[in-house]
């Protein structure tokens, strides 16, 4: 039996792959923008951005593995 008999794709192994990490990048972005919007008083809009964006990037790759688990 071949790899592709299998099911088993290694590019679509790593491309899930990367894109945890890149949603992991993402959320550390927002948490230091919200961090730095709750230490600077003036800058509180920033803080409020950055937990939105976490929230988003948050659920996004929650309903992408959620959607991926269903297609196997």
């Amino acid at each position: 039996m071949s790899v592709a008999e299998h099911g088993f794709w290694p590019e679509k192994a790593r491309m899930v792959r990367n894109m945890w990490t890149v949603l992991l990048i993402l959320l550390v972005a927002w948490a230091v923008l919200s961090i730095v919007g709750f230490v600077f008083e003036g800058l509180l809009w920033l803080a409020i951005i950055g937990i939105v964006l976490f929230v988003g990037t948050l659920i996004f790759g929650l309903l992408r593995q959620r959607a991926k688990r269903s297609k196997a």
